[in-house]
This record gives structure tokens, C-alpha cells and sequence, in this order.
């Protein structure tokens, strides 16, 4: 005989039979589930079937029924659902892998306008830039269902402090889409077109207040001088090729000390005081590097690895600056070409992004987290991990190997 409603309401903790196999099973805690018995093959099994907040009786006794008509057909209703899971989990995967995304969208219109590029490293111009700022958020999106949102949130960050990178980006998604669209993978109107749609949401372009970049040096002339630099004498010089090497900022460099290097291990590890994220900061020193400490002079009492040679207290800002001062005077070429300015030290982390960017296949994050930038905790620990340290390690030594073969 079933339970009624009222034995079902006062059960106590223990099993409960419901008739038909069906039982409802009262936990110490007061959980009630129904489960299901049944003998097949000589054997006893039982299953779960729900749990009374999301069963109700009339449901789980026509699910009884069901599981008891499986038996009698010689079916194990166990097996069944593990069957029908299975089965269920690779239509889903079938289903995901014929979806096409607009990572693959991106893919597919790189390689068709490849071609009729004059550069041939715009392609990896492309795809860094999209797969730094928008695969992130939209990556694994079908065309059709990005949306104004998913713009916003891509360019709403970069908008205002990195304005040209940001309107490069929305550019390329909007073509990206309307190659989607004609490939009738989306319809409707393009939520990156400028005109008529983002204008009325972000500032344009032009009125953002511009990020003043430091001059920097084009990487194409980092060989003719890092020989140039070398021949300066003085801890300013050899603080700045050391600046350089690491793509490290001058207070990284002025302030570092002898206890922050491990040459056996060839790491600098930068505490967090001392750094413009306050959290520490490992550098994995490429030979160049390694070699550049070998040879510096050590001072008693002092731990600083570029003093001032007088007064054996940190050199100043100023003393990097004057050392391109001076390489500028006899002959002023070392300057930005687009400004004119004499490169100052902070620009050389802007021709290690450039080189980065376009001359290697390293993943943008990467030299992100080398420029001691904020790329958010997940990514940030990810390279963190022992292997993509080594990575790291990788890509400053070829740094370092296209500063020192060039020259």
C-alpha cells in the first residue's frame, strides 16, 4: 500500500516502502529521497530516483513503473541511464563542435585577406591583437550572438588609456562580423560599427584625452645601441642595459639589491614594496643579464647593484636619462622616429612590446606579465607556474639575443 501524504510528511529516518519497488529513504538530517529496488539476474540492486523536493509521490511512482517495466524487459535501468548520459554528453560535444566561433571566424579571415596584405606581419599583428582584447570575451561566442554588451565590455576598459589599440580592435571585430555575416553565420545590423551605433555610447576617439607615450626607439635599432651603450662607462650605463634586458622600469633597477638576485638560479625577484602593482615580481635574467651582474664591482656595506660610485646611495632617475643624453650628443640618433625626442629609458619597455607584438609568436599576456602589467589573477597565476616561467624565460633571452646579435 502507498504512503499517504501525512506518513510521507512524518516519516522518520530509515527506509519506507512506497510498493512497486519504490521506497523513500529518510536521512538522519531529515533529507528525504526516493530510491528504487529491484532484482535482475539474480542480483539486488537499488537506484536513486530524486529527492522528494524535487519528486513528488504521484511523480516518483509513475518513474517507479517505468524503471519496473524496464526490468521485466530485461533492461537494468542503471546501466540504461548511464547509457542515455553517455549518449547525452557527446550529442552536447557534437553539438559544441559543429558550432562555429568567432575565434574561427577570425581564423578564416585572417587567412583570406593574408594575400592582399602588403605587410606579412599584419596577420600576427591580427591575431595578437584579437586574442589580447576580444577572443577573451567573445572567443568562443558564435557570430551571432555577440552583442553591444560584449563590445562594451571589450573596449570600455582600453577606451580611454590606450584609445588607438582600442579603435584598431573594435575596426577589426566589425569586419570580423560583416565576414560573418556574409558567410550568413549572423544577421542583423553589426554591433562594432562606430557610426550611428558605439558613437552614441563611447566618446570618440579624437576627444579622448591622449596617454603621453615616452619616445622610444624602433626595435629594428636596439643591436646598433645596445654596442653604442656598451662602450659608456659608468653604473648609470650598465643600470640602463640592465633596464633594457629585463624591460624592468628605472626604479626597479636603481633600487635593486644583491639579495634579489639568485644567479644560480638566473631570477631577480623584485619585492612588491618596490613595484607599481605592489606585488612581487619575478624576472627570469636571460645570460646577457647574468653575464652584466658577473661583472659589476661590489661595494662593502652596500647591497644596491648600481650605486652611486661617491656616495654608495642609489643613483637617480636622471642619471639613466643623461647617459642617452650624452650617447645623443656627438651624433643625435638615438630618438623616437615618430616624435623626434631623444628616447628616454621608459620607452625601451614600449620597443620590447613593439618587438613582442611583431616579431615573435610569444602570447601577449606573457609579455604583459614580463612588463609587470595587470592581467588579471587567473592569467597572472597561470604564469606563474614553474613551466611558464621557463616560457618567460624563453622569450627574454630572445629578447636579450636580438639586443646583443643585432649589435
Amino acid at each position: 500500500m502507498s504512503l499517504t501524504a501525512l506518513e510521507i510528511k512524518h516519516a522518520k529516518a530509515g527506509m519506507h516502502a512506497d510498493g512497486n519497488g519504490l521506497y523513500l529513504r529518510v536521512q538522519a538530517s531529515g533529507a528525504k529521497g526516493w530510491i528504487f529496488r529491484f532484482q535482475l539476474n539474480g542480483k539486488r540492486r537499488e537506484m536513486g530516483i530524486g529527492t522528494l523536493a524535487e519528486l513528488p509521490a504521484v511523480d516518483a511512482r509513475a518513474a517507479a513503473a517505468e524503471l519496473g517495466r524496464l526490468v521485466r524487459d530485461g533492461v537494468d535501468p542503471i546501466e540504461e541511464r548511464k547509457q542515455r548520459k553517455q549518449e547525452a554528453a557527446e550529442s552536447a560535444q557534437q553539438a559544441k563542435a559543429s558550432i562555429v566561433t568567432f575565434r574561427q571566424v577570425a581564423t578564416d579571415y585572417i587567412a583570406s585577406h593574408n594575400a592582399g596584405w602588403r605587410n606579412a606581419k599584419h596577420a600576427d599583428q591580427w591575431a595578437n591583437t584579437l586574442a589580447t582584447y576580444a577572443e577573451p570575451v567573445i572567443g568562443d561566442l558564435p557570430p551571432a550572438e555577440v552583442t553591444t554588451e560584449h563590445l562594451l565590455k571589450i573596449l570600455s576598459p582600453i577606451w580611454t588609456t590606450k584609445t588607438e589599440t582600442a579603435s584598431r580592435v573594435r575596426s577589426r571585430i566589425e569586419l570580423v562580423l560583416s565576414y560573418a555575416k556574409a558567410k550568413k553565420l549572423r544577421e542583423g545590423e553589426n554591433p562594432a560599427m562606430w557610426r550611428g551605433h558605439l558613437d552614441a555610447l563611447l566618446p570618440k576617439p579624437g576627444r579622448v584625452k591622449k596617454v603621453r607615450h615616452q619616445p622610444a626607439l624602433p626595435y629594428a635599432q636596439m643591436g646598433e645601441f645596445m654596442l653604442a651603450l656598451r662602450q659608456v662607462q659608468g653604473m648609470g650605463a650598465r643600470a640602463l642595459e640592465f633596464a633594457i634586458l629585463n624591460a624592468a622600469r628605472s626604479g626597479e633597477v636603481r633600487l635593486a639589491e644583491w639579495r634579489e638576485i639568485d644567479l644560480e638560479a638566473a631570477t631577480w625577484t623584485v619585492p612588491a614594496e618596490r613595484m607599481k602593482a605592489r606585488r612581487e615580481h619575478r624576472v627570469p635574467l636571460s645570460k646577457a643579464a647574468v653575464q652584466l651582474l658577473a661583472s659589476l664591482p661590489k661595494f662593502k656595506g652596500v647591497d644596491l647593484l648600481f650605486p652611486s660610485v661617491r656616495e654608495k646611495r642609489p643613483i637617480s632617475d636622471m642619471t639613466l636619462t643623461a647617459v642617452i643624453r650624452r650617447m645623443n650628443e656627438d651624433e643625435p640618433r638615438w630618438a623616437d622616429p615618430k616624435t623626434g625626442a631623444p628616447a628616454v629609458p621608459h620607452g625601451f619597455r614600449s620597443t620590447f612590446r613593439d618587438w613582442c607584438a611583431e616579431q615573435t609568436h610569444f602570447p601577449s599576456e606573457m609579455a604583459e606579465i614580463a612588463l609587470a602589467h595587470t592581467v588579471g589573477d587567473k592569467v597572472e597565476a597561470a604564469y606563474r607556474r614553474g613551466d611558464m616561467f621557463e616560457r618567460r624565460r624563453e622569450m627574454m633571452q630572445a629578447w636579450a639575443d636580438w639586443c646583443i646579435t643585432k649589435a
